[in-house]
């Protein structure tokens, strides 16, 4: 049968997780994995080789986003499912998102239930694009349902949808870049869906490798993304909320026990600063 989705998954230093969503791919859904310049892409590579996927390798590091967009351009399928490489498919995933997508043709996006290391679920029920009005309950995680944004982490959506509002924003680099894609999808091309009877397994926070360098790349995309996403959807004094949030995590007592707590809260402040006349969130960070 003439395949109905296709795996998107983006890779940065993740060689020694990736494996477990290859492998988990037991319906021989078609992959595309995109590494942004990873120190272990020829690792990488070898391992999507094994398990029959399609790998492209990024010479720069080009943010999720426009990996995402690259994937999605040599997808040719009806759905796209962007998983991140840390997760691991259940062996009916591709068929309940199916059976809920087919259920809700008017929807657009939908994300799978997420289930973490410890049997918890994660959810994603609100935004600092959204007012508090429209956030969920915790109890929204148990059952299907329409939400107002979604996770980037495990994220199916209809690629005539993906096509027309052109895809995860550039601009942004890394984070809040699914709630500004969830944000345009519910806007033009229709509701977003939580779909529970499908769901992954992920060892969240482990999709890329865990270093103090690390920490601070994220932290100071996070504060530019923060900004840039705020002004974008006309949320009103964003600059202002964004900067005061970056002010008390500074003032935590908390990174006084963390060096690594203190350096992700120094580059976020940092990053609020330097958006403050930036246009777009994808400005390097102070030592590249």
């Amino acid at each position: 049968m003439t395949p109905r989705i296709t795996i998107i998954t983006v890779t940065y230093n993740s060689s020694e997780i990736a494996g477990n969503l290859l492998r988990s791919n037991t319906d021989g859904v078609p992959v595309i994995l995109i590494d942004n310049a990873s120190q272990d892409a020829d690792a990488t590579r070898v391992l999507a080789s094994k398990h029959g996927a399609q790998f492209i390798a990024n010479s720069e590091n080009l943010g999720f986003g426009c990996a995402c967009n690259q994937g999605a351009e040599l997808a040719d399928t009806e759905f796209l499912f962007f998983v991140n490489p840390d997760a691991e498919l259940f062996g009916d995933t591709m068929q309940q998102l199916l059976t809920t997508a087919d259920a809700h043709p008017t929807a657009s996006a939908f994300n799978t239930r997420v289930v973490k290391g410890d049997g918890s679920l994660f959810f994603k029920r609100r935004s600092k694009l959204i007012p508090k009005s429209l956030w969920l309950g915790r109890d929204a995680a148990k059952r299907d349902g329409e939400v107002p944004v979604l996770s980037g982490g495990a994220l199916l959506v209809r690629k005539a949808a993906f096509d027309k509002i052109g895809g995860f924003d550039p601009k942004i680099f890394l984070f809040h870049e699914d709630d500004d894609l969830s944000l345009r999808l519910k806007e033009h091309c229709g509701p977003l869906r939580y779909a529970f009877d499908a769901k992954v397994r992920h060892l969240l926070g482990h999709s890329t490798e865990r270093s103090a360098k690390t920490a601070a790349l994220k932290a100071w995309y996070m504060g530019q993304s923060r900004v840039y996403a705020a002004r974008k959807h006309g949320q009103s004094y964003g600059y202002l909320r964004a900067l005061g949030e970056a002010i008390l995590q500074l003032i935590s007592p908390l990174n006084l026990l963390s060096a690594r707590k203190r350096s992700k809260s120094w580059y976020y402040f940092q990053a609020i600063l330097s958006s403050r006349r930036q246009q777009g969130a994808n400005r390097l960070p102070p030592w590249q």
